[in-house]
């Protein structure tokens, strides 16, 4: 049976099509026989993704349509919403995972006979799985049968055998000591929408594997609704789980999508705890948790504050990434909560109640570690809790992480590392650390390894003695007295001492020197005076008609990758820096460039194309950027990228929005020039690019040393003659 119900955008036609969406509403337009809307609004109708296909292959623009993108637009299309359909196709994966053999007897004949058997088929995994809970992820497909628990998060009355809270098991988990208390979201009686969607994610998990696959489509849900969710970085989420250490029972009480329990070191007998107030998120981290180990996991959906899950867990490890400046946290219910043992958290401090509450969960000894806003270190309401965290020597570190490290990435946030104390020490001391200096340019992020490496390496050294050697700039530890006055402010910056002198006026000269030899190049590069010439009128082709005559090859940009590898961005190829951005990490096939590659952003309106050289090779292709491998014995790179920079080539191959421009790069053309004739312009391109990157180079430099001049005079370390 086709999938009727599934519906796609104008937006996904030109996807699955490889064109802008301009061509799809010529499409619309010109051929009286176009689908017709099945929904949506009159400005952003919505089609049946089944007739669009039909109609595609028809006119011979899609032969057929990729397994990745087909399955996505079945998900994002789904009747009941993609959350709901994410659900679904998780629980769909973790029996293709677990026993492939129901999955296949199952599916074997029609899709009204798969619906009729997969509930009976989900319950023989989902029970096992997640106990009697799995009721709450099946309601109204024949199990589960959940209680509702009053005044509280819905909780299941499951008959498997779990752990003790405070104590973790003394074998391996078994699957039935797996649990998850009201995920949230309920599969309805009738699965026959679903069945499309769960058939293509099956294609998708004997291609990569079913944790792979739901990676892949909770990545690509993510990453179309930037503005639903606020993400922790995989980098990141990598970092607070490393500062934690090793935990055999973790808990994440904000566990949004379960980015950081996700990047938990795996143990035996591992218990991984979960809660968020969104119920679609507790299933999904539930889910997410179930494919990636075999760790107890226990979820549960309701606000965390108000109505904890888990009050009776000591945990070895919290990691937290709370809402930030959140004013209804509770602040009127909860004045007499027993988690307020450093004091009462006023209306306006709603992360020193996310901080209290991870050390209440914690067992003695145990470590919690949260990313927290930096005005959480210094606003005046919140100095009496920090001053009794301080004495009490239960925070041990702020780190002060480099600008665009997180969402707002306009922020240098903070990571608290606390302890729940065991006992109160002699003189105790607090680690302070800035790593701004290692912020990255433009949007492509900070330079992960570099942050790792130092907040790590100085993290662990103050672990082992309690104190740490000053390092000028980065990190020191301070005497808890230095810091309880009147304010307690722990902003690092404010505590650090600054750069040695001798160091600062050395890099200063070294940076004056480099810009010298920066513009004296710049002078030789300079192009000689143009010629004037009669305005040429070549044949033309574009870049559509070169992909489809053999001549290059397209790639597209992907949505995840593996963490390891450097990333090429859009702000990359803009700014002619090397890869510094990251993407979600997921086994999703990475396009990896080499050299001779021409990369061409697609938004921003700029006319703008990089040639890949031996440096910049083995990146992955970041997002928003099109690749284009030419064929060598055809077409030279440098002539390629050249005429796609052409202003007047660039603005009638554009399309544009109310807030964007966007590149529809088949529609660039270039002209029809015999190989050396290419080899010629290709080598004064070269050129160009060149004086290009050295006028760059030196605009950088002039700015690095006029900030270190002003800073010099400012501080002292630089005399005014």
């Amino acid at each position: 049976m086709q999938d009727q119900a599934t519906e796609v955008t104008a937006a996904g036609i030109a996807r699955l099509a490889g064109v802008g969406r301009a061509a799809v509403s010529n499409w619309r337009r010109r051929h009286a026989d176009f689908p017709r809307p099945v929904g949506g609004t009159e400005t952003s109708p919505s089609f049946a993704l089944a007739e669009v296909e039909a109609w595609l292959r028809k006119q011979g623009k899609l032969a057929e349509v990729p397994l990745r993108e087909r399955v996505w637009q079945q998900l994002a299309g789904h009747p009941e919403g993609p959350l709901t359909a994410l659900v679904h196709t998780g629980c769909a994966l973790l029996l293709i995972h677990e026993r492939p053999t129901v999955w296949l007897e199952a599916s074997a004949g029609s899709d009204e006979r798969l619906a009729r058997l997969l509930p009976d088929a989900l319950e023989r995994v989902l029970t096992p799985r997640f106990g009697e809970a799995a009721g709450l992820l099946m309601a109204g497909a024949g199990a589960g049968r959940g209680v509702n628990t009053p005044g509280g998060p819905q909780v299941a009355n499951s008959g498997a055998t779990a752990p003790g809270v405070n104590t973790p098991p003394s074998a391996p988990p078994p699957a039935s000591g797996v649990r998850t208390e009201d995920a949230g979201v309920h599969i309805r009686p009738s699965l026959l929408p679903s069945v499309p969607l769960l058939r293509g994610a099956a294609e998708l998990a004997a291609e990569a594997g079913a944790r792979q696959a739901f990676e892949f489509l909770l990545g690509r849900h993510l990453d179309a609704n930037p503005r639903q969710y606020t993400l922790t970085p995989s980098e990141l989420a990598a970092l607070m789980a490393d500062l934690a250490g090793p935990a055999r029972s973790v808990l994440d009480p904000a566990c949004g999508t379960g980015a950081l329990l996700r990047a938990v070191e795996t143990r035996p007998e591992q218990w991984l705890h979960a809660q968020d107030s969104a119920p679609d998120l507790a299933a999904l981290t539930a889910l997410r948790l179930a494919l990636h180990s075999r760790a107890g996991v226990r979820a549960a959906a309701g606000d965390t504050l108000r109505a904890d899950a888990f009050p009776e867990l000591r945990a070895d490890a919290v990691l937290c990434h709370p809402p930030f400046n959140e004013r209804n946290w509770g602040h009127d219910e909860l004045a007499y909560d027993p988690r307020w043992e450093y004091g009462f958290p006023a209306r306006t401090e709603s992360e020193l109640a996310w901080v209290q509450h991870a050390l209440a969960r914690l067992t003695d000894g145990g470590t919690a570690v949260l990313l927290m806003p930096p005005a959480a270190a210094s606003r005046r309401s919140g100095r009496r809790i920090r001053a009794d965290l301080l004495r009490r020597g239960a925070l041990r570190a702020v780190l002060a992480l480099p600008v665009g490290a997180a969402p707002p990435y306009n922020l240098p946030l903070h990571v608290w590392v606390l302890r729940r104390p065991e006992r109160s020490p002699a003189s105790p001391e607090v680690l302070l650390m800035d790593t701004g200096q290692f912020a990255g340019e433009g949007r492509g992020g900070p330079d992960w390894a570099a942050v790792r490496e130092a907040v790590l390496d100085a993290w662990r050294a103050f672990s082992r003695t309690g104190r740490l050697a000053e390092r000028p700039g980065l990190a020191r530890s301070v005497p808890v007295i230095e810091l309880l006055d009147d304010d307690v402010d722990l902003a690092p910056a404010r505590h650090l001492p600054p750069p040695a002198v001798a160091d600062g006026a050395e890099q200063l000269a070294a940076v004056r020197e480099r810009l010298g030899e920066t513009l004296r190049l710049t002078t030789d590069l300079t192009p000689p005076a143009a010629d004037p010439a009669p305005p040429a009128r070549w044949p033309l082709t574009t870049i559509g008609e070169l992909a489809r005559a053999g001549a290059l090859v397209m790639r597209t940009g992907g949505t995840g990758g593996h963490a390891r590898l450097p990333v090429l961005t859009d702000t990359d190829v803009l700014t002619a820096m090397a890869p510094s951005g990251t993407l979600p990490e997921s086994d999703e096939e990475a396009v990896l460039t080499e050299p001779g590659d021409v990369v061409v952003p697609v938004l921003g309106g700029g006319s703008v194309a990089r040639v890949i050289e031996e440096a910049t090779a083995g990146a992955v292709l970041g997002r928003n950027l099109v690749l284009l491998r030419p064929d060598r014995t055809a077409l030279d790179p440098w002539f390629l990228s050249g005429f796609l920079r052409g202003t007047a080539n660039n603005r009638q191959a554009s399309s544009y929005a109310s807030t964007a421009t966007r590149l529809d790069v088949r529609r660039l053309q270039l002209p029809r020039l015999p190989l050396d004739e290419q080899r010629r312009y290709g080598a004064r391109f070269h050129a160009l690019d060149e004086f290009e990157r050295a006028l760059r180079r030196a605009s950088r430099l002039g700015e690095h040393l006029v900030r270190g001049m002003y800073d010099g005079l400012t501080d002292g370390t630089v005399a005014p003659d």
